[in-house]
C-alpha cells in the first residue's frame, strides 16, 4: 500500500510537471519573435567625440594622452548622452553591457548604470516611459515596456548611464514592427547647450538617468544638451575648454565651483573663458555659483569657503562684463532653496535637479533662443 501510494504521488507530480512544461512552450511558442538592433549607427546626442572608438564617449581620443589622468576614465562615462530612434513596435526590450565601473553608497543602479526611455508625445514634449534596470556590471537584457497600441509610430530617446560607460546597445522590439532612424528632428541639435561642471552636474545622485538636470533642460528646451560634468575633477582645465570650444554652442554653461578652491578660481577662471571667447566672441556664457549647500547651515568653515568662491567667482564676473555684454551670472541662492534636496548635504536627488532645472530653464530659453 505505500508503495502505490508513493507511485500515485510521482505519477502526478510528474503528469503536473508535464502540464507545466506544455503550457510554457505553447506559450513560447505565441510569443512573438525579437529583433534586436544596434543602436551604434543612430543619432547620438550630448557628444563631442561622435567618431571616438569608445562608442558612447565624451572626450574624442586625441585627448587621451593630453588630459589630467584623472579625466579620461570619467569622460568614458556616459553621462548625458541619449540616442534617438523611432519604432512601431508595441514592446520595447534593452539589452546593454556596461563597463563594469564601481558602485556609490548614496546613488541607485539605476543611476550609476541603468538606462532610462522616453517618448514624444503629440504637443512635442517628452514622457518618461520606464527604466532600464542593470542587473549587474555587466550584460542584462529587459523589457522596458510592452502591451502599448500597435501599429502607432514612436518617437523615443534613451539616456544612458550617468556614472558608468555603455560598451554595446541593442534595442529589440517584435518582429514585423520597425525601428528606424528619427522622424522627427527633436531635440533641435543644431547650437546645443554645452554645459562644465561637477558630479552634481555629471548626475550625481539621480535616481535615473533621465532625471539630471541636463538631461531634464534637454527635454524642457527640446534642444541638445552637452554634459561635461567630471565627478571631482572640474578644475577649469584647458583641454575641457578646448574641446567646448570645437562646439557650434548656443549658450556655454560654467559650473565648477564646488570642485574648486578660492586660489583655482582666482588662478584658472578667466583663462578658461578666454578660450572660449577666442573662437565665440558673442555666444553666451553662464557663471554658476556654487549652491548653498545644507551643509553650510551647520559648518562654519564650509560656510566660509563656499561663500569665498562665490565672492572670488562674482568678482570675476564684474569685471569682465564690462567690456564682455554676453557674459550673465546665476546666483547661488536660486540652485536649490529647500535642505530635503540632497541626497549628503551636497548631492542633489531628482527633487533637487529639478528645482535646479526649473531655475535655469527661464535663462537659459532665453540665452539660446
Amino acid at each position: 500500500m505505500i508503495n502505490f501510494y508513493m507511485m500515485k504521488n510521482r505519477v502526478v507530480a510528474l503528469l503536473s510537471a508535464v502540464i507545466m512544461a506544455c503550457s510554457y512552450i505553447c506559450y513560447a511558442a505565441d510569443e512573438v519573435p525579437v529583433v534586436w538592433h544596434n543602436l551604434k549607427s543612430y543619432p547620438l546626442l550630448g557628444t563631442l567625440a561622435p567618431d571616438a572608438s569608445v562608442p558612447y564617449s565624451r572626450f574624442p581620443d586625441v585627448m587621451k594622452d593630453s588630459v589630467r589622468k584623472e579625466l579620461w576614465p570619467i569622460s568614458t562615462c556616459s553621462a548625458g548622452l541619449s540616442v534617438r530612434f523611432r519604432s512601431d513596435s508595441p514592446r520595447i526590450q534593452l539589452k546593454w553591457k556596461s563597463s563594469g565601473g564601481g558602485d556609490l553608497n548614496h546613488m541607485t543602479a539605476t543611476g550609476v548604470r541603468g538606462l532610462d526611455l522616453y517618448v514624444l508625445q503629440p504637443d512635442s514634449t517628452w514622457t518618461t516611459v520606464g527604466s532600464g534596470r542593470p542587473l549587474s556590471k555587466t550584460w542584462t537584457t529587459m523589457t522596458v515596456m510592452k502591451d502599448m497600441e500597435p501599429g502607432i509610430d514612436r518617437e523615443y530617446m534613451l539616456y544612458l548611464s550617468l556614472y558608468d560607460g555603455v560598451d554595446s546597445l541593442f534595442v529589440g522590439v517584435d518582429s514585423a514592427t520597425v525601428l528606424a532612424m528619427p522622424a522627427v528632428d527633436l531635440p533641435v541639435r543644431r547650437k546645443p547647450v554645452v554645459m562644465y561642471g561637477t558630479s552634481i552636474l555629471q548626475g550625481g545622485c539621480a535616481s535615473r538617468a533621465g532625471m539630471a538636470h541636463t538631461n531634464i533642460l534637454q527635454r524642457m528646451l527640446n534642444r541638445e544638451v552637452v554634459n561635461l560634468g567630471f565627478s571631482g575633477n572640474a578644475r577649469l582645465d584647458p583641454e575641457v575648454a578646448e574641446l567646448m570650444a570645437t562646439s557650434d554652442a548656443s549658450c556655454f554653461v560654467v559650473d565648477p565651483l564646488p570642485n574648486c578652491t578660492p586660489d583655482m578660481i582666482d588662478e584658472r577662471m578667466e583663462k578658461f573663458l578666454a578660450i572660449l571667447r577666442v573662437s565665440h566672441p558673442e555666444t553666451p556664457i553662464l557663471l554658476v555659483e556654487s549652491p548653498w549647500f545644507p551643509i553650510m547651515r551647520f559648518n562654519r568653515e564650509t560656510d566660509s569657503t563656499i561663500r569665498e568662491k562665490n565672492r572670488r567667482l562674482r568678482a570675476i564676473y564684474e569685471r569682465l562684463v564690462a567690456d564682455d555684454s554676453n557674459l550673465y551670472y546665476f546666483d547661488a541662492d536660486r540652485i536649490i532653496s529647500d535642505p530635503e534636496a540632497t541626497v549628503d548635504n551636497y548631492h542633489f536627488t531628482d527633487y533637487g535637479f529639478l528645482e535646479f532645472a526649473r531655475a535655469l530653464y527661464p535663462v537659459l530659453k532665453r540665452l539660446t533662443e
